[in-house]
């Protein structure tokens, strides 16, 4: 039933580029822009900007690793919208880069009523990203993702108010953010730090902790040196407590 699909999705293509451009420009296609029209685009963002091409297969490694499941490469490729909005994403951050900046909000408004991901092409991505069921992440203009982080689904990276300028966090490299969890204002989660699911975060978190609660505040270290590898959601406790 799918035989088709699959062959003009992947196997019709000779890079992997070709196939994801494919892709992603029939879902992002609109009756203001049609898909030909948006895949130029992505074409022209993967062969300006090769970096998106080493981000976007690191990325879906991460899935393959991080995700029990996902079965292989080829089912987050055509399926997960969590990998979908994130790769969309890239685009409209060149896209912001170079001065695009109507067009790239409009990519940004399509990739936030089709995966129910709202990411502002001005925020900073690395690579090696799980952004896992990713319903209602939130990510706003000022927020910094370094490499190998790990988030859930209805996790917010945003502002605490009417502020302006440098306002959203600074999430370092191997951080674990659990499902729910908000952080915000122009705060950091050092490398290496997990986020339990529902905490709200309004302080520093330093590197190598885990950090929980509404506020949320320092309750231990996590288990795993990497805590987005291990995609360990649960709190260790003190021998003696309950």
């Amino acid at each position: 039933m799918l035989a088709s699909y699959l062959h003009a999705t992947v196997l019709n293509h000779n890079t992997l580029d070709k196939a994801l451009s494919f892709h992603l420009a029939g879902k992002l296609s609109s009756p203001n822009l049609e898909a030909m029209q948006i895949r130029d685009v992505i074409d022209s963002a993967f062969r300006k900007q090769p970096r998106i091409g080493e981000e976007f297969r690191a990325d879906l490694t991460a899935i393959r690793e991080r995700d029990p499941a996902a079965c292989g490469l080829a089912e987050p490729f055509l399926h997960y919208k969590g990998f979908h909005a994130l790769e969309s994403y890239r685009v409209a951050h060149w896209l912001w880069e170079i001065g695009r900046r109507s067009l790239a909000l409009h990519l940004q408004n399509r990739i936030s009523e089709l995966f129910g991901v709202d990411i502002h092409p001005a925020a900073r991505i690395g690579k090696g990203i799980l952004i896992d069921h990713a319903t209602s992440v939130v990510i706003g203009e000022t927020a910094v993702v370094e490499d190998d982080v790990s988030m859930l689904h209805e996790v917010t990276l945003g502002g605490t108010g009417n502020v302006t300028g440098d306002r959203h966090p600074k999430i370092r490299k191997g951080v674990l953010i659990g499902a729910g969890a908000k952080v915000l204002g122009n705060v950091e989660v050092g490398e290496y730090s997990k986020i339990a699911a529902n905490s709200v975060v309004l302080i520093n978190i330093p590197p190598h902790c885990t950090a929980a609660g509404v506020p949320a505040k320092v309750v231990g270290k996590p288990e795993a040196d990497i805590p987005a590898f291990a995609m360990n959601q649960m709190i260790a406790h003190k021998r003696g407590s309950r």
